[in-house]
């Protein structure tokens, strides 16, 4: 039985750094972290966390442990800097299907 995405499925490495908040000076982020990905570029409706519509242009798939809270920065493959969305933890206990956790990027 499948219990997380496999590794081998991920063949993309990202940079996070969560978002922790606001400061005096700005938004306040963490260490960033390299991580194994999944990224795929789109374009797609979603909604952010406060419900509006919004535009994302790449989602992430990456193993069920990456932390990666909305408006976290992301570093993609490209290099390309990106703003976490929304944030989505997938898991069906005892089913053959694969936890993960998927990010919407804009």
């Amino acid at each position: 039985m499948v219990t997380r995405v496999p590794g081998w499925l991920l063949r993309h490495r990202i940079t996070v750094e969560c978002y922790q908040g606001d400061s005096a000076y700005g938004p306040a982020y963490g260490v960033p972290v390299c991580a194994p990905a999944l990224v795929a570029a789109m374009r797609k409706q979603v909604a952010d966390k406060d419900g509006r519509e919004t535009l994302a242009t790449a989602q992430i798939i990456a193993g069920p442990e990456l932390e990666c809270p909305p408006g976290s920065r992301i570093t993609l493959p490209d290099g390309r800097r990106a703003t976490a969305i929304s944030t989505a933890r997938h898991t069906a206990p005892g089913l053959p299907v694969p936890a993960c956790t998927e990010v919407m990027c804009q």
